[in-house]
């Protein structure tokens, strides 16, 4: 019995030690600092942003862990506003679409542009019995059209001037368009144009070049801006268009 109280009186003892020095030893807690490595980007990967997130450990101690969270991982992803998603077709170009020479027989004389809106495609006539292919978007259901036409002025980064009856009915629609845009990267005409006879149609650029494909325009022939700087290049004022 008095060995056994003599053990009892000696864990007492240095429990209270221990608590002693681990207040003493923990009077001035220092910061509490998270590692760097806790936001590499394998964590960062599970859902987002790192959040770190404080809990106290105990009532009244003031202590805290850090947790740090990916967002993302335990909660739904944000909903992304509607103003930043991409309309609902291909992100990726189609192969078919991209420039390329390609057999193509016709009466044409070579430098005469041929577009085939039901294909999407653009064809400039080379000799022998060739043509440089291009991917176009096309005018959308209402704004189709067909014809012949020259080319009467080439314009580097066109300015945009839309006509009335497009302010008109995009406004119609909750679309305010702007009267006029300077030539730049965000304007709808891309990096060239080239006006077709005596008309509004262009072939142009665009800054939407994911729509290349479909029929979507105001009746204009959109392509790639690296593509439509391409035919550009190869072709001059006067140039024969043929649009079916």
């Amino acid at each position: 019995m008095k060995t056994l109280r003599f053990l009892l009186a000696l864990g007492v003892a240095g429990l209270t030690a221990s608590a002693a020095f681990g207040n003493d030893r923990y009077q001035a807690r220092p910061p509490v600092v998270v590692s760097p490595d806790l936001t590499a980007p394998w964590v960062t990967q599970l859902g987002g942003k790192v959040q770190p997130v404080a809990y106290p450990t105990g009532a009244g101690t003031g202590a805290v862990r850090v947790v740090v969270r990916p967002r993302g991982l335990f909660e739904p992803n944000p909903v992304q506003p509607a103003a930043a998603a991409r309309p609902a077709i291909r992100s990726k170009l189609d192969p078919q679409f991209l420039p390329q020479m390609v057999d193509y027989q016709t009466k044409e004389r070579p430098g005469t542009i041929v577009i085939d809106t039901n294909n999407r495609l653009l064809y400039l006539v080379m000799g022998g019995g060739k043509a440089r292919r291009y991917g176009v978007g096309v005018g959308k259901p209402g704004f189709e059209w067909a014809g012949a036409h020259s080319i009467t002025r080439k314009q580097e980064w066109p300015e945009w001037n839309p006509p009335a009856e497009m302010l008109t009915r995009e406004a119609a629609r909750g679309h305010y368009l702007p009267a006029h845009m300077e030539g730049g990267e965000d304007n709808p005409l891309g990096a060239r144009a080239m006006y077709l006879g005596s008309t509004l149609y262009r072939i142009h650029g665009t800054n939407a070049p994911w729509t290349i494909g479909y029929a979507v325009s105001s009746g204009c022939i959109r392509m790639r801006n690296e593509d439509v700087a391409d035919l550009y290049d190869r072709v001059k004022v006067g140039t024969r268009v043929i649009v079916m």
